[in-house]
């Protein structure tokens, strides 16, 4: 039977760690619950023996003795969103537990290992034992909680359900990034193909189409060669003499672009193009719908005012132009009027996400409707990642066949010539 390790809460509030052997981790949970403790992270153990120990240690036993912790700079110590994500989860189960949230900061804070975040929870435990708030507490680490995260927990507090808002906030943290792996995940794929095709040619174009250049010098001398052999001569000899400056032109391309993204008119532009560009226009359109329902719905569904809460989808969607959009409905709300025609006019969203919020609006259920359009459009973007795979797969096979096709044909025409001659 699997073991699993477990750091959990006994009824005093005092961490403990062990292992427990359990069919599933779902059963090991209940077990730990049945002997009346409260789980805080439990994962199956690699069944190294001696583990145990060096948990309680709080030092890692690794291959040459213990190692010690290296703390990064800059952006390698970043927090990820898995270890927020976690964070999160960890800390509404141990407010459904009904542990006190100073004890319950201070646990998580001693089992984190990412320093930047056990910093931040230290600073957070430090505040809420000053007087201060929750909120305000995540309001002073705002390099790693944003407005949504900040605003959801003020309108927990406020309620007096911080555990179910903090649960909310796992399973919307745990979905975004979910949905966020899977565009990755289909946009790996192509950007591999397009690599090596770029690699495959740059090799052939650099090593191998002049050693057939002068081979044909030496054999044909001054006749004439095929079009197509002359037009690959003649790619290869403008990458050979001006390499330097392709390749700069393509740093100034790239470097201008990132320039231009950093203006508004081009954000915006360039926004418009990718949710409108072909194949993957469809899959970018729907993760930026999913997202901005999920995140209204979620935080309407939290107890946040409506205003407040488009003010904060506003800034953390991941799209200029649905950013945009928002804050046009944001006005239309704010003077009373309905957040469908605005929605319409924007030419953004599919009509049955306005049909659906038209319908919320009128029936008072907008939170859950919008949550309703977040759950639809994440089960669409399952089916565009399918489809854009199946597509994308096959054309660029052909893609690379037809680069590398053309060269060899290119290089063989000639040879065909000579074997001609020779016979």
């Amino acid at each position: 039977m699997p073991k699993f390790k477990y750091v959990a809460m006994d009824a005093r509030g005092r961490e403990t760690r062990g292992e427990i052997e359990a069919e599933t981790q779902a059963r090991a949970i209940d077990l730990l619950k049945e002997r009346n403790y409260y789980p805080t992270n439990v994962t199956l153990s690699t069944g190294r023996r001696g583990g145990g120990a060096a948990a309680k240690g709080g030092k890692k036993e690794g291959k040459g003795g213990l190692s010690t912790e290296i703390t990064l700079p800059g952006f390698l110590n970043r927090v990820k969103p898995k270890e927020l994500m976690v964070f999160t989860r960890q800390l509404a189960t141990l407010q459904n537990a009904g542990l006190p949230l100073l004890r319950s900061l201070n646990v998580l804070q001693r089992q984190q290992q990412n320093v930047k975040l056990r910093n931040a929870i230290g600073g957070m435990a430090d505040s809420v034992e000053s007087g201060s708030t929750f909120a305000e507490a995540l309001a002073q680490q705002d390099d790693i909680f944003d407005r949504f995260f900040v605003n959801m927990v003020r309108a927990g507090e406020a309620s007096g359900s911080l555990d179910t808002i903090l649960v909310r906030l796992a399973d919307f943290l745990e979905k975004a990034e979910r949905t966020k792996n899977k565009v990755k995940g289909a946009m790996v794929y192509p950007m591999v193909v397009m690599f090596m095709a770029m690699a495959i040619l740059i090799v052939l174009m650099v090593f191998v189409v002049p050693q057939f250049e002068e081979i044909f010098a030496d054999l044909l001398g001054d006749q004439p060669l095929p079009a197509l052999t002359q037009f690959v001569l003649a790619a290869s000899t403008a990458i050979l003499e001006n390499g330097l400056i392709i390749l700069g032109i393509i740093v100034v391309i790239v470097v201008g672009s990132k320039f231009f993204k950093k203006t508004k008119v081009g954000a915006q532009s360039l926004d418009r193009f990718k949710l409108r560009a072909p194949i993957f226009g469809p899959l970018f359109l729907k993760t930026a719908v999913s997202n901005f329902s999920r995140t209204l719905g979620t935080l309407m569904t939290g107890g946040v005012p409506v205003l407040q809460a488009l003010n904060i989808v506003r800034e953390v969607v991941n799209s200029d132009v649905i950013a945009q959009a928002v804050s046009k409905v944001h006005d239309s709300v704010k003077e009373g009027e309905s957040m469908v025609t605005p929605m319409e006019n924007s030419r953004i969203f599919p009509s049955m996400v306005i049909s659906m919020i038209q319908v919320g609006e009128e029936t008072g259920a907008l939170p859950d409707m919008m949550m309703k359009v977040a759950d639809t459009y994440d089960n669409e973007v399952d089916t565009a990642v399918e489809a854009m795979t199946s597509v994308i797969e096959p054309i660029l096979i052909i893609f690379l066949a037809v680069i590398v096709g053309t060269i060899v044909i290119a290089m063989f025409m000639p040879l065909v010539s000579i074997i001609d001659q020779l016979a």
